[in-house]
């Protein structure tokens, strides 16, 4: 597959895992597939001084992908998973089989 992943990390608390979840997987992750990209692996760091949360999401449009810092919804999106989680950040890179952080 030739396109581009988006990658974001954060850390997220146990104190409000529960709505977290009832959001990202049913608000995030369905308006992210209306936006062209569609998830394609969660990490979750257990040990170590990295963020606890690694989420991958694919499109095979690569600038579709560099378009998304500009996107009202996407901007949305992130504002609404802010209040979740603490550290956020995110990437675009070039699409490659394996592992990406």
């Amino acid at each position: 597959m030739t396109g581009a992943k988006l990658l974001l990390s954060y850390n997220m608390s146990s104190d409000n895992a529960n709505a977290y979840y009832q959001f990202f997987l049913g608000r995030y992750i369905p308006l992210m597939q209306t936006l062209g990209l569609q998830i394609s692996e969660a990490w979750h760091t257990a040990y170590g001084p990295y963020p606890n949360r690694l989420v991958g999401f694919v499109t095979r449009d690569v600038e579709l992908a560099l378009a998304l810092p500009q996107n009202d919804t996407w901007i949305e999106l992130n504002n609404e998973l802010i209040g979740y989680v603490a550290n956020f950040s995110y990437k675009i890179v070039l699409y490659r089989e394996g592992f990406q952080f």
